[in-house]
């Protein structure tokens, strides 16, 4: 399976994602860079309370 990622909002939320990155790559998921290629699209945002 394929997944993309975009990152949005805070420099915070860019480690987030590098975490989230390792994480689908450690259990076996193609990451790609395109996001029209990807099976699943993961989106992180901040959230400002």
């Amino acid at each position: 399976m394929k997944v993309g990622f975009i990152s949005l909002g805070c420099s915070k939320n860019l480690i987030d994602t590098e975490v989230t990155i390792g994480l689908f790559k450690n259990n076996n998921y193609k990451i790609v860079n395109d996001a029209s290629k990807a099976d699943i699209l993961v989106i992180n945002t901040c959230r400002i309370y």
